[in-house]
């Protein structure tokens, strides 16, 4: 995993907020179904049953983890949005700061809501889908940018399912290696992807 560049914000003060950020980093490393609720409130310091008095389920806990990254993710993407950027550096500065959310350390709530979103009952998923439609709407100007340029030869639309899939894949094989930071990983996903 990548080394923060910046202190990690939490979702929120107090115990609340420890047992989201406990339970994302034991969702991230079991999965949903292999973090009990007794690993989630050993890693905060408390008795089995007093997340309970903060959430009503588990599912709660999940929902608070997912919404919560995808508030971070949002906030983050769209602080590097800007007109005047070329395309091939607005989509370099979307692929750092997507990479930042899912490598980073302590960033445990995307790689999260990437693999446990199934785990989510239809209701919470309907209700966290506007959030994540934003996020893409973001990427897909992004990439319709990079079509314009001919800097993609792809489908758009393809293209942005196939790089944010492979991005969001790295969570699983990524080790950070000698000489390797935000910066260079992110030229090599630029360079991969384009044209030129």
């Amino acid at each position: 995993m990548l080394k923060a560049t910046k202190e990690s914000k939490g979702p929120d003060d107090g115990r609340r907020g420890d047992i989201v950020r406990a339970a994302a980093r034991l969702f991230r490393d079991k999965g949903y179904d292999g973090a009990s609720m007794r690993a989630i409130a050993n890693a905060v310091g408390m008795q089995c049953g007093s997340p309970f008095y903060h959430f009503a389920s588990k599912q709660d806990i999940l929902v608070a983890v997912v919404e919560e990254g995808l508030r971070q993710g949002l906030e983050k993407t769209r602080a590097v949005i800007s007109p005047s950027l070329s395309a091939r550096e607005q989509f370099l500065a979307l692929v750092k700061v997507h990479l930042s959310i899912i490598l980073e350390e302590g960033n445990d709530f995307i790689p999260v809501m990437l693999y446990n979103w199934r785990c989510l009952d239809d209701m919470h998923q309907r209700r966290l889908i506007a959030t994540k439609d934003e996020y893409d709407a973001i990427w897909q100007d992004a990439i319709n940018a990079l079509a314009k340029d001919d800097l993609i030869q792809s489908e758009p639309k393809f293209a942005r399912l196939m790089i944010l899939g492979s991005m969001n894949f790295m969570v699983t094989w990524y080790k950070q290696r000698p000489g390797d930071s935000l910066e260079t990983l992110a030229d090599k996903v630029v360079q991969f992807c384009l044209c030129s």
